[in-house]
């Protein structure tokens, strides 16, 4: 069983570590996730550079043992790891990109899109479909990244993106579930409890558009919903995962990235990736970015190895995730 298919790594640098071949090669690899800020060097000199060396770095990843998938963050506006400044295509915020004629909507977002696949990258962690139910959410939408404060308008920005991604062939990925637009806090550096603000009609968003959305994928946050888990953010909450899974049995489940320190403040991240499997995610993300814990990333997989061997981890439910990972490479190809 090919562990690796199950993470998604970030790494440091423009061309790929010799720490993340031997990974791919020990356990298989199932997709590497892109930056272009370095929180380690606080500037913006991490994997992107030009649209030439973004393309043969998606090429490398590419011919890695289990042929990883690329994910990136290319949501518009402040969150888009592919600026307008080196040579990409300009993409505006989810806020200001609302705003825009239809057709000037869906001319930006072939250019974006077709780009994406063009230099090799396979899914897009977008798009964001919390509905700004609090505008001074620092996270969210304080910074533009929801489309708007009426959820059909959301929901009909997501699913333009989905049509247009399917005929780019771009994987897209839903977040963040349950759906944290009305949070107070952001979860890159606290909890997020969401107990008294996420609306039903917000988490059914999740449940409708990921069967339609091309590459169904949906990215789970780290935020806690007391009725369905007091303890434990959704991420490694069953309960949460489980909700998801009762209605989406073929969803691929992602997780935010693993490092963010609402969550590290309250376990390593080991023993929230085991957590996580054992909860039922599909994917780990780890960037490798907030934390440099690239040399720690073989013993996180040999652990999961030790756990399905011990019992620990349900060896059916990894053995499901893997074929669900393996069924969106076939997809993507």
């Amino acid at each position: 069983m090919e562990i690796g298919e199950l993470f998604i790594l970030g790494f440091f640098g423009k061309s790929v570590p010799d720490w993340l071949k031997e990974f791919a090669a020990r356990f298989g690899l199932g997709g590497v996730i892109l930056f272009d800020y370095s929180v380690r060097t606080q500037r913006y000199d991490n994997n992107i550079e030009s649209l030439e060396q973004v393309r043969a770095l998606c090429t490398e990843i590419a011919r890695l043992p289990t042929s990883p998938l690329v994910f990136i963050d290319q949501e518009g506006g402040l969150v888009r790891r592919l600026k307008d400044t080196r040579g990409f295509v300009a993409l505006p915020s989810a806020k200001d990109f609302n705003r825009l004629p239809l057709r000037e909507r869906r001319t930006i977002l072939v250019a974006s899109l077709r780009e994406l696949r063009a230099l090799g990258i396979r899914y897009n962690f977008a798009p964001v479909i919390d509905v700004d139910y609090n505008p001074d959410n620092p996270n969210i939408g304080r910074i533009g990244r929801s489309y708007s404060a009426d959820i059909g308008e959301v929901e009909a920005n997501a699913r333009l993106m989905s049509e247009i991604a399917r005929e780019a062939r771009v994987g897209l990925c839903l977040k963040h579930y349950p759906g944290i637009g009305g949070a107070n806090v952001d979860s890159h550096r606290e909890f997020m409890d969401i107990t008294d603000t996420l609306r039903p009609e917000q988490e059914a968003l999740f449940w409708s558009l990921a069967p339609k959305t091309f590459g169904d994928a949906v990215l789970v946050s780290h935020a806690i919903v007391g009725q369905w888990d007091r303890d434990n953010p959704a991420t490694l909450s069953s309960a949460a995962i489980g909700r998801l899974r009762a209605r989406l049995p073929e969803t691929l489940l992602v997780t935010d990235d693993m490092q963010m320190q609402g969550l590290q403040k309250a376990l390593g991240t080991k023993a929230a990736c085991l957590r996580s499997f054992a909860a039922g995610i599909d994917m780990l993300c780890i960037g490798n970015n907030l934390l440099d814990q690239e040399g720690e990333m073989a013993g996180i997989a040999e652990a999961v190895e030790r756990g399905l061997r011990g019992g620990q981890l349900n060896s059916g439910a990894i053995g499901r995730s893997i074929a669900r990972v393996r069924a969106r490479k076939a997809l993507l190809a």
